[in-house]
């Protein structure tokens, strides 16, 4: 990869850098291939189970890994697409069918129970998520035990044995290695991808996804199916591979293998978890002793990575990022870059508050408010802290619904309690406190405020189609002049948590710009900088102004609001106070006594 320190070309990566990334997956493959040489087919059978287990893993990857979903209980997947594939193979639900269609029948069922198990992640968080899907494993394993004409109750049912050329032995270790490589490939291609930035973004910093424009639900309905189809797929391979299947095989303990692989090996990474996987597979095998201890076992590894190496097997594998930076970095911004950036239609727009009052119990934090952000200008908005100034902006970004009033763009209404949506009318904001994506490097956080400009759609960025390599280039350069036209582009491939709180800030506002944004809400961007930073910013906000954007801005530094503004409203108590010039507000004796002091 390209040297952190030094200015990054095109936001791309050498061919150096590229092979770095990619020689462990090289290293994996030429070893799977060449296992079968060692003629051993004890190793061959606990490749195999590797391999299976990475295709569900791979699946549960991008849920629990990328999206930070809690789902323990997806071992129910590969009971169902195990039940499925030998239900059908063996003829018990009409006519035999062939394994290889059987296999592909049991992949679909898990499709759809992956989307029916997903659903309650739209309203569920955390543990209540996870004692769901263990529910829902339950109840699978239930209905095994008494469906006896299908599954065979508690004796059981043989599993399928896949022919020629995949038949038992090598040739069925070739087809797990085989599926386990192209699950690897889909979910590797779906996280580098605007969608897998996405699920990150919503693990990470989900209020910042969403006024990135990312819809939450779609994107986890879509991932949820993709999960739960490759773990169908790995429960009719397991199936094969357990030759006769009964209930008891799905454990809770195999649930928390796969749940633990993924930790261990690090979230928002693919390699490390399929280690993890390969790792926590083969260590009950050359530890027979200890595979009553195996719950134990499992917890106290995860117990390790958590306290020892947060980040797990990937952080591990991060060497570049353990590269020092070059210290007493200044943000210079590139101002002349703004037009190529924001790429400005003629026209004049407007955001109109009318009366807007929103009440939280008894208090009231916004108290009929009316206020109007016109195209081209800076509006400072101030107040005491508590004055309904960033509530506000919460009512424009759609996180709150009003108790009345309306809220206009350009004339028509704009719903309330639809933040996604706001990246369609380019209404882009940053945020108090930054919203990062800690583990991701400070180019694909601001490529992720360009996610609503990519075209590909989910299965053409999972097969790594030409149009989803156009969306990454073209989402890559906009995002590398975003970061130039900051100042921050010698930093594009450092991971964000690295950089300083002031870069941070910087970075948030890159990001916004990714929207081409008709209209930016900034919250406080001059928290925690320089008197040197703080002045660079005032030009940054103001030339964005002079683009055509208008800026709505929340400030505590009452001399950025009079050096950059071109209209001030005061709030106080969720009232408007004043509003005027700034020098109306600072001749204003009401203004000077409540805020601004003598």
């Amino acid at each position: 990869m390209t040297d952190t320190t030094a200015p990054a070309r095109a936001g791309g990566m050498s061919w150096l850098g590229r092979l770095e990334g990619r020689l462990s997956w090289i290293l994996l493959g030429l070893a799977g291939l060449a296992l079968p040489l060692l003629d051993d087919s004890y190793i061959g059978t606990i490749a195999e189970r590797a391999f299976i287990y990475w295709v569900l893993s791979a699946g549960l990857n991008l849920v629990v890994g990328y999206a930070g979903q809690i789902a323990i209980g997806w071992v129910s997947m590969l009971a169902l697409g195990a039940y499925t594939t030998a239900a059908l193979a063996a003829g018990r639900v009409g006519p035999e069918w062939n394994p290889y269609l059987a296999l592909a029948a049991g992949g679909a069922i898990g499709a759809v129970f992956g989307v029916i198990v997903g659903l309650p992640a739209l309203r569920l968080r955390t543990f209540y998520f996870a004692m769901t899907t263990l529910g829902f494993a339950t109840i699978v394993t239930q209905v095994a035990l008494a469906w006896k004409d299908v599954t065979g109750g508690g004796v059981g049912t043989p599993g399928p044995v896949f022919p020629w050329p995949f038949e038992p032995g090598w040739g069925f270790y070739y087809l797990c290695f085989i599926l386990a490589a192209l699950a690897t490939w889909i979910t590797a291609n779906i996280g580098s991808s605007r969608y897998g930035r996405a699920l990150v973004a919503i693990r990470d910093a989900e209020v910042a996804a969403e006024a990135s424009g990312i819809a939450k639900p779609r994107i986890l309905m879509l991932v949820f199916l993709l999960a739960g189809a490759l773990g169908g797929v790995a429960g009719g391979l397991f199936a094969s591979l357990q030759s006769y299947i009964t209930p008891d095989a799905f454990t809770f303990e195999m649930s928390v293998l796969f749940f633990i692989a993924i930790l261990i090996g690090g979230r928002g990474s693919i390699l490390g978890p399929a280690l993890g996987t390969i790792l926590l597979t083969a260590l009950p095998e050359f530890a027979a002793p200890l595979v009553q201890w195996s719950t134990f076992l499992y917890a106290a590894l995860l117990l390790l990575i958590v306290l020892l190496v947060p980040g797990g097997i990937a952080d591990l594998l991060d060497f570049k990022n353990r590269r020092p930076l070059t210290q007493h970095r200044e943000i210079v911004p590139r101002i002349e870059l703004l037009p190529r950036v924001l790429d400005q239609a003629e026209g004049g727009h407007a955001i109109e508050l009318a009366a807007i009052a929103l009440h939280f119990g008894g208090v009231r934090a916004i108290d009929g408010l009316d206020l109007e952000i016109h195209s081209g200008e800076v509006h400072g908005l101030i107040g005491p802290n508590g004055s309904g100034k960033t509530t506000t902006l919460n009512v424009i970004s759609g996180y709150y619904a009003p108790s009345s009033g309306t809220l206009r763009l350009d004339g028509a209404p704009l719903p309330f309690e639809e933040p996604h949506a706001r990246a369609n009318h380019r209404i882009a904001r940053t945020f108090q406190t930054p919203r990062l994506v800690g583990a991701a490097s400070v180019l694909q956080n601001v490529m992720i405020g360009g996610t609503v400009h990519g075209e590909a759609s989910f299965a053409e960025a999972m097969l790594s189609l030409p149009r989803h390599h156009r969306d990454e280039r073209h989402l890559r350069q906009a995002a590398m002049l975003a970061l130039a036209t900051v100042g921050l582009e010698s930093l594009a491939n450092v991971r964000a948590d690295r950089l300083q709180h002031s870069e941070l800030r910087f970075m948030e506002i890159a990001r916004a710009l990714m929207l081409r944004p008709a209209f930016l809400l900034l919250d406080e961007p001059a928290a925690g900088l320089s008197t040197e930073e703080i002045r660079r910013l005032g030009a940054l906000i103001k030339a964005i102004s002079r683009e055509g954007t208008g800026v709505l801005l929340v400030e505590h530094h009452a001399d950025l609001i009079f050096d950059i503004c071109d209209r001030v409203t005061v709030l106080n108590l969720g009232k408007v106070l004043a509003a005027g010039t700034p020098a109306e507000i600072r001749s204003h004796r009401e203004v000077v006594s409540a805020y601004l002091g003598a």
